[in-house]
């Protein structure tokens, strides 16, 4: 039966955050390794007797309250991990700057004029606001990544479907996966366990750090350079030799990693958005916010028919990227190519391109091969923090939190 939502402990923090679209207290089923910490559920994510919003009340109002909880959400419950909140989710997930038009923009704790980013920007405002020990999201295009990197925190999207997406609104199935964030990586390490469903410890040992440098080339300088010399000191302090590789050395194509979003991932989440989200948007007319009704007028354009090849693509991509990473081979680079703008300065056309563009090329490396990326808050520019970015072969999830605890404690 579903429990009816708990008195806030700290009203007053929570409000402050914007973080939240409700409070809620569901208890634990069982002791288990999660024991004591309290988790917030991105707003797409189900909750058993609570309604989703998608990101938008049209969505909301005309869908009944979710019978069960996701999957994801009883395995944290059953691993003894206590859910303490729906947290706000960007329209329909659509988005990375994280600013709502219906439910406002959630607090950067760590850089509090600037955005979180989205689409889990709640999440990720939830545990950097340290009102919750972590968060499940959503990650396709960088949801999870790019706000864990803006915000300073801990972030993983894992292989494409290594956890269950049953009870997840459907948004772009061929790319979409659950992950989470959290302060700190012994907990991010044990809540993923607990989804991956982690049995025996990966016995593979680390000895190939590659900088994938396309990632690189495209982040601000600042960004780059910081993003270099920690990775050196890393690499010295385990006693690696880095090694340097192109997109097109990785995948085994004549491209670089624009084109990898714009030819292959760009084309199939548009197609797919069409199929999980347009009907409805057509069907219902449910009022939208400005900025999600200017990308939704660039789905409703697109030329369905011009797909198939981004559909052959992304399998020759896919191939290509993990035949490079073989195993004990992590690939770095910048999570994101900036810091967080400022609050509401992706008001042009120019900006929100800028934006965009160099940052969704950097996610779709993890996308195209559907690897593992952990998002690692190491990173800071004038106060603002950004995250590096480590990922190993598709399914390899395992190896890389193992091989990051031996990076940060060699």
């Amino acid at each position: 039966m579903p429990q009816r939502p708990a008195t806030p402990s700290n009203p007053t923090a929570i409000e402050a955050s914007g973080a939240f679209v409700e409070t809620v207290s569901l208890k634990p089923f069982q002791s288990g390794t999660l024991d004591g910490l309290t988790f917030t559920v991105k707003d797409n994510i189900d909750l058993g007797g609570h309604k989703t919003s998608f990101g938008n009340p049209s969505w909301r109002d005309e869908h009944p309250a979710a019978i069960h909880n996701a999957l994801c959400v009883d395995q944290l419950l059953a691993a003894g991990a206590t859910c303490i909140g729906k947290v706000v989710a960007d329209e329909f997930t659509y988005s990375l700057d994280g600013e709502s038009h219906f439910f406002g923009t959630p607090l950067n704790a760590k850089a509090p004029d600037r955005i979180p980013g989205g689409s889990s920007s709640g999440s990720a405002s939830s545990v950097a606001c340290g009102l919750a020990d972590f968060s499940i999201g959503t990650d396709s295009g960088g949801s999870i990544r790019v706000p864990a990197s803006l915000c300073g925190i801990w972030g993983m999207r894992p292989s494409l479907h290594r956890i269950s997406e049953a009870g997840v609104l459907p948004f772009m199935p061929s790319v979409s996966t659950v992950g989470a964030v959290a302060n700190d990586f012994e907990t991010l390490n044990r809540v993923m366990r607990v989804l991956l469903r982690s049995g025996i410890e990966d016995t593979a040992r680390l000895e190939r750090i590659v900088m994938l440098d396309d990632a690189f080339h495209i982040a601000d300088e600042s960004v780059r350079d910081a993003a270099k010399n920690m990775i050196k000191r890393m690499a010295k302090r385990a006693a690696i030799t880095l090694e340097h590789a192109g997109f097109s050395d990785v995948a085994d194509r004549d491209m670089d990693l624009s084109s990898c979003n714009e030819d292959a991932l760009r084309n199939l989440q548009t197609m797919e958005f069409e199929n999980t989200v347009g009907d409805w948007i057509e069907s219902y007319k449910p009022k939208l916010g400005s900025t999600f009704s200017m990308a939704y007028g660039n789905v409703k354009s697109f030329d369905r028919t011009t797909v198939m090849e981004s559909l052959d693509l992304c399998e020759r991509l896919f191939r290509g990227i993990n035949r490079f990473l073989k195993t004990g081979t992590i690939i770095c680079f910048p999570t994101t190519p900036t810091v967080a703008p400022p609050k509401e300065s992706l008001n042009t056309m120019e900006a929100v391109l800028d934006f965009y563009d160099r940052t969704m090329a950097v996610t779709s490396f993890s996308g195209a091969g559907r690897l593992p990326e952990i998002s690692a808050p190491l990173l800071s520019i004038d106060g603002c923090p950004v995250g590096l970015s480590f990922a190993a072969a598709h399914y390899q999830d395992e190896f890389l939190l193992k091989a990051l605890r031996e990076l940060l404690h060699p």
